[in-house]
């Protein structure tokens, strides 16, 4: 079912309670990377120019319910007011009486940051009450954190019961493209899975075999399908509980007709470590651990991507924050870079990946959410889409 979007309300003179995802990395007190705050800039702006009373509303970190000083919001409504060129009020907490008095008084385009939610256990537990003390203070909710959206918690899901809600546009463009991906995709759909854990990626990549032309297997994830298929891993990461579910998913996309690959060669090194001596080898030999893909692959991987019309990739080739095994993650980044076909991100690693080589911009859409792009690909429900109201 469709859902509102923020073009679809009316804010003039409306109190805007926007859930943000404002959990950016704070070391000492200073942000060190701020693109999730640029991120909701476009919704941000949006509402002063409606004319609307903006109440933003974030987590950051993990405080577990308490008050942690470390993981304050000040920071952010500092560096929010510096992009923006406004002043910014900073609260102290997101539903005491200060906060309800503040927000009482608000004119048009003024703009309010509340507390941590998460200093409040009641935000995680997702609390009918606190949900409702919450939506109290506006007149329309917009949920724009979608790295949060597959959690249902007072601030994402809660507090739609109380409020008419819509998607901000950083949302609304992530259910665009990840939907573009699951709804009748222009063909071949490649999809490439990669990262440390196999078990996180089972799931998604079991629902990709319904859908996707090719699968590409890459990163630490690739060794555990390997050993199912009784080559040579060496001392590579195996995870050997889910040998059985690897062999299972192999098994499927042959059923499907689904080309799945695996390395065929790898870059292998005793250890990890900076300066390690590397060497290429098609079967790792006892003692060495593959640690990217190798040349040949990356040859094999690229063509696949060239040829394809919809590309979606999650999870890097290898330990691309080394020098030494940063060449497939690099490799795969550039083929999709250079190609023209709508290319999807989906969030976490690649998109830290696609940002280091410098290449985020070439990609059609590099998704803000690691969990809730993975599960939108799982084609899961995610409480805090569904919670919305239908258009």
């Amino acid at each position: 079912m469709a859902k509102l979007t923020i073009e679809d309300l009316d804010l003039a003179g409306k109190r805007v309670l926007m859930r943000v995802d404002f959990n950016v990395p704070v070391e000492n007190g200073k942000i060190t990377d701020d693109t999730r705050i640029k991120a909701a800039l476009p919704s941000i702006q949006y509402v002063l120019k409606k004319g609307g009373k903006l109440i933003l509303m974030s987590h950051l970190g993990r405080p577990d319910g308490k008050r942690d000083p470390a993981l304050t919001l000040s920071p952010v409504a500092e560096r929010l007011s510096n992009l923006l060129g406004e002043k910014v009020t900073k609260m102290q907490d997101c539903i005491d009486e200060n906060v309800k008095k503040t927000v009482k008084r608000m004119k048009r385009g003024d703009i309010v940051v509340l507390e941590n939610l998460r200093f409040h256990p009641e935000e995680e537990a997702n609390d009918p009450a606190f949900a409702k003390e919450l939506a109290g203070l506006g007149d329309v909710y917009i949920s724009d954190a979608f790295g949060t959206v597959h959690r249902a918690h007072a601030s994402t899901a809660g507090i739609c019961k109380y409020l008419p809600s819509a998607m901000g546009f950083l949302v609304a463009k992530e259910v665009e493209f990840l939907g573009k991906v699951l709804k009748n995709p222009d063909r071949p759909l490649v999809a490439i899975m990669g990262g440390a854990k196999i078990k996180d990626k089972i799931p998604v990549t079991l629902n990709l075999l319904n859908l996707a032309n090719v699968v590409i297997v890459g990163g630490a994830m690739s060794y555990t399908f390997l050993k199912a298929q009784g080559k040579a891993v060496g001392a590579s990461l195996v995870d050997d509980k889910n040998l059985g579910k690897a062999k299972e998913i192999m098994d499927a996309a042959a059923a499907k007709k689904v080309e799945f690959l695996l390395p065929v060669d790898h870059v292998v090194a005793p250890e990890l470590k900076e300066g390690v001596k590397t060497q290429v080898v098609k079967d790792i030999p006892d003692g060495m651990k593959g640690f990217d893909i190798g040349p040949e692959t990356i040859q094999l991987y690229s063509a696949k991507i060239a040829s394809a019309k919809t590309v979606v990739w999650n999870g890097p080739m290898g330990v691309f924050e080394q020098k030494e095994f940063e060449a497939g993650t690099k490799a795969i980044a550039e083929a999709m870079a250079a190609s023209k076909a709508l290319t999807v991100v989906g969030g976490g690693d690649s998109a830290a990946a696609v940002e280091q080589f410098g290449l985020a911009e070439k990609m059609s859409h590099v998704s803000t959410g690691g969990g809730a792009s993975l599960e939108f690909l799982e084609g899961k429900e995610l409480p805090g889409i569904a919670a919305l109201t239908d258009k």
